[in-house]
C-alpha cells in the first residue's frame, strides 16, 4: 500500500524549512509527499504576549485539528512549542536530530553589557525574560512577537539594544548575524532545537514511514526535559528551562525555574548513567518542588491568572 503523505506545517519561513527537511528525508526513503501550509493562532494574534493568550499549544492547535479531521497525515513542529500532553488520537512518532539548543542575543552593539547603563531587550518568552532580568536587573525587557523574520525587522525598527532568539532558528534560515552573542549562561527551553513529527494514532502506514526519521539520543534528551516541564506543570507560561546532554553513556541534566521577575531562582544539576536515566526528569522536578519550587509555581499561576 502506498499513499501521498500530506505534511502539515505553519506557513512561516522557519516552519516551512522544518517541514521541507522532513519532506526531503521521507522522499529520500521513497515516499511521496506534499506540503500543506497553514496559519496558527499564535501567528495571527501578534498584539499580545503569548502568556496573556492563556492557550496551551497556541502554535500547534490548528495542525492538531487538521490532523484529527484527516486533512493532513503528519504535523511538523518546533518541539519546544508542543504541549507535553498531546491530544487524544495524536502520537509522537519521530524526533529529528537536534540542532544547537542555545539562545543568542542579536544586538546593535554589545558595549552596554559591560556597563551599568539601562538597556532595553526584547523577547516574547517568559523564560528568557526572567533569566535576563536575573542577570541584568537594571534592564527593561519588552515583548516581541511574530515569526523570526518579523522579530528581526522589529529589532531594526525600534530603539532596543537587542533581542533574544533561538540560535537554531536563525541558523536554519541563514539569518544568524556574525556578531550575535551565544548566551551560554541561559538555560534553554525544554526540547529547544529539536523538531517533532506527530501522526494520528490509527495511521499505521504513516507511522511506519515517519519512525525511520527518529534520532534516539535526541528523543531521550527531549523526553527527560519535557518530563521535567510536565511535572512542574509549567506549560508555556512559566520561566522553566531544561537541558540534557549525553556524553560517554552519562546523562547530564540541568534544570531551572525562575519567578516571573527573575529575582527568585531554583536550579538543579544531575549526572547519572544513561542506563539509569528513566524517570530522571520527574525526579529532578520533584526535587525542585521540594526546594521551594511548589510555592514559586503557585505564585506564577496566581500572577498568570490575574493577567487573564
Amino acid at each position: 500500500m502506498s499513499k501521498i503523505i500530506r505534511i502539515g506545517t505553519r506557513d512561516s519561513e522557519l516552519a516551512l524549512w522544518q517541514a521541507t527537511t522532513v519532506q526531503k528525508k521521507l522522499e529520500a526513503l521513497g515516499y511521496d509527499t506534499i506540503l500543506v501550509p497553514t496559519k496558527s493562532l499564535g501567528d495571527q494574534v501578534l498584539d499580545k504576549p503569548l502568556y496573556e493568550l492563556g492557550i496551551t499549544g497556541i502554535f500547534t492547535k490548528t495542525l492538531d485539528v487538521a490532523l484529527l479531521k484527516g486533512d493532513i497525515d503528519i504535523a511538523v513542529h518546533s518541539m519546544k512549542d508542543v504541549p507535553t500532553q498531546l491530544p487524544i488520537g495524536i502520537v509522537q512518532v519521530a524526533v529529528l536530530e537536534r540542532a544547537i539548543s542555545r539562545d543568542i542575543l542579536v544586538h546593535k552593539g554589545s558595549g552596554f553589557l559591560d556597563t551599568d547603563q539601562a538597556a532595553t531587550i526584547a523577547t516574547g518568552s517568559l523564560r528568557r525574560k526572567a533569566q535576563w532580568l536575573n542577570k541584568y536587573p537594571n534592564h527593561n525587557v519588552v515583548d516581541l512577537r511574530g515569526n523570526v523574520n518579523t522579530r528581526l525587522l522589529k529589532l531594526i525598527e525600534n530603539d532596543w539594544q537587542g533581542a533574544i532568539f533561538a540560535q537554531a532558528g536563525l541558523e536554519r534560515i541563514k539569518l544568524l548575524p556574525k556578531d550575535a552573542i551565544q548566551l551560554d549562561w541561559m538555560v534553554p527551553a525544554p526540547a529547544q532545537g529539536a523538531m517533532l513529527v506527530v501522526t494520528k494514532e490509527e495511521d499505521e502506514f504513516t507511522q511506519e514511514a515517519v519512525a525511520k526519521l527518529n534520532h534516539s539520543e535526541t528523543e531521550i534528551c527531549t523526553t527527560i526535559e519535557r518530563e521535567f516541564l510536565r511535572t512542574l506543570e509549567g506549560g508555556c507560561t512559566a520561566p522553566i528551562g531544561a537541558l540534557v546532554q549525553i556524553k560517554d553513556q552519562t546523562v547530564y541534566f540541568e534544570g531551572v525555574v525562575f519567578s516571573l521577575d527573575g529575582k527568585q531562582k531554583i536550579d538543579i544539576q544531575k549526572e547519572i548513567k544513561l542506563a539509569d536515566s528513566k524517570g530522571l526528569g520527574k525526579a529532578c522536578a520533584l526535587e525542585v518542588l521540594q526546594k521551594g519550587g511548589d510555592k514559586l509555581m503557585q505564585e506564577i499561576r496566581n500572577e498568570n491568572s490575574a493577567v487573564h
